[in-house]
């Protein structure tokens, strides 16, 4: 535990999710003081049911752990080494999840508030900052998310000349694990991949025949579904984010398309069939929380009103008496126009004393919000204590996604609806490979596979030598 340096004053951060979590923790640890204003729980949110920190709301995954294969697996190994919180969360708190990083999503906002409220450099205040923060500070992380309160939306939209882009966000249904029938589903990761947490055993598997899918989908197109409060605000025409696709959507978009996304039966066998025949669809359920009474049913986002939901569910084999801890719902999430309004530093043009991170940047996913929160946090601190925060290697996953929000984006258009949309982090964020490492003897999937690996051992050496460099010029 570092001291606090000299006579600082306080950097205030609002906002308590996983990126105002992530910065104010970044901040103490330079031995800076700072401020945590989070409005929960006497303002909620339409998404939110509890007053801890970092709560998660969505999924309850990190997705894939695996830095040799996946953009988010290297942004998680940077994670660790740059100390993350959230991620040390994430690692105590894991579940089994196959290839996949998830998390008991209770124990998992649990240990973070722990975590922030017995750092005595971290002042957690509870209450809601209505307008744009006061004059007299002078150093403000923004990490509000994407459930941003309207007045303080309002106040920026006023101060930056933009109206706030926004997308709906759509929350999967979660059944109690007794209420499903062992008889019709079994457990399996698909292709048996272990995870961090994982015994290649890890989902629960409901089977569907093609008449069963073919009926499934039918019933999902025809569904009633819940539309947005006309006091709202949110528009007929606001986009969905393309990574958490409401299922209903997706089946509107051909008979197949869930067969070859969530309900994909590749590498999974169904051993109550005699033949051991591979089901035409299968849908899997995740383990929820840590004592495994609770599953969420993987990616099924969606915003059919909830007797619809009940009654179209359970015509999914092994889910037939399912009982449902929570439905799925739907929120209209809002972001900024950050290439266009953030400079470099994450500081907003028209007011640099206002930092912004996470979701409200216009990154996508639990871990990329996080990530941006760390950053922010480190630069907010370096500023507080007159020292330059290099910039991070576009080669890393964080630095990847930092340019992406900040400039890296192309296609910003004065007249018009601006072209920016959320994004997870990918390997098409990062910088080219020199052209010898791309292996040009290789075809195909194992070509790939050794780019992602080129990237990954790029990523993880650049990553060490900025560090190295920060520390000695520290």
């Amino acid at each position: 535990m570092l001291k606090a340096t000299g006579h600082l004053a306080p950097i205030h951060v609002i906002g308590g999710g996983l990126a105002g979590s992530e910065a104010a923790w970044q901040i103490a640890r330079t031995g800076v003081p700072v401020v945590i204003h989070e409005m929960r729980p006497a303002r909620t949110t339409p998404a939110h049911r509890t007053g801890n920190l970092a709560e998660l709301v969505c999924s309850n995954s990190f997705r894939a752990d695996d830095p040799e294969t996946s953009a988010i697996g290297i942004l998680h190994r940077e994670m660790r080494c740059l100390d993350s919180l959230v991620m040390a969360s994430a690692d105590a708190n894991k579940l089994p999840a196959g290839g996949a990083l998830a998390v008991d999503r209770g124990q998992f906002s649990e240990f973070i508030t722990e975590k922030i409220c017995s750092e005595p450099l971290i002042e957690l205040r509870r209450d809601e900052i209505e307008g744009l923060p006061p004059d007299t500070w002078d150093n403000v992380i923004i990490a509000t998310g994407p459930l941003t309160s309207p007045s303080l939306a309002a106040a920026l939209g006023a101060l930056t000349g933009e109206q706030n882009l926004a997308f709906f966000d759509a929350i999967a249904p979660v059944v109690h694990r007794e209420s499903i029938d062992m008889d019709k589903a079994w457990f399996q990761s698909r292709y048996d991949k272990q995870g961090p947490a994982g015994t290649g055993a890890d989902y629960i598997n409901c089977p569907l025949t093609k008449d069963q899918y073919t009926a499934f989908v039918e019933a999902l197109v025809a569904a009633d579904r819940s539309e947005p409060h006309p006091l709202t605000g949110e528009f007929k025409d606001t986009p969905y984010f393309n990574g958490c696709l409401p299922i209903e959507v997706m089946a509107e978009r051909g008979r197949e398309t869930l067969r070859h996304g969530p309900m994909k039966p590749f590498g999974l066998t169904n051993p109550h069939s005699d033949s051991a025949a591979k089901a035409y669809a299968v849908v899997q359920l995740r383990q929820d929380n840590a004592l495994g009474t609770l599953y969420n049913i993987v990616g099924f986002q969606t915003k059919l009103k909830h007797p619809a939901q009940i009654e179209i569910f359970r015509t999914i084999p092994g889910l037939e008496n399912a009982r449902f801890a929570r439905l799925g719902g739907i929120h209209r999430n809002t972001f900024l126009n950050s290439p266009k309004l953030l400079d470099g530093a994450l500081r907003l043009k028209a007011d640099p004393r206002l930092r912004f991170a996470g979701q409200i940047t216009g990154c996508e996913g639990y871990v990329e919000s996080a990530a941006i929160g760390l950053a922010a946090g480190r630069i907010a601190a370096a500023e507080r204590k007159g020292e330059v925060f290099p910039s991070l290697p576009p080669t890393t996953a964080l630095g990847a996604l930092i340019n992406h929000i900040t400039g890296g984006h192309i296609a910003i258009i004065d007249a018009g609806p601006p072209s920016f949309q959320p994004m997870n982090v990918n390997f098409g964020l990062f910088p080219p490979l020199a052209q010898e490492a791309h292996g040009e003897k290789r075809r195909g999937a194992e070509k790939g596979l050794a780019r992602k690996a080129a990237m990954s051992q790029r990523a993880a050496r650049d990553l060490d030598c900025w560090l190295n460099q920060a520390q000695a010029d520290g």
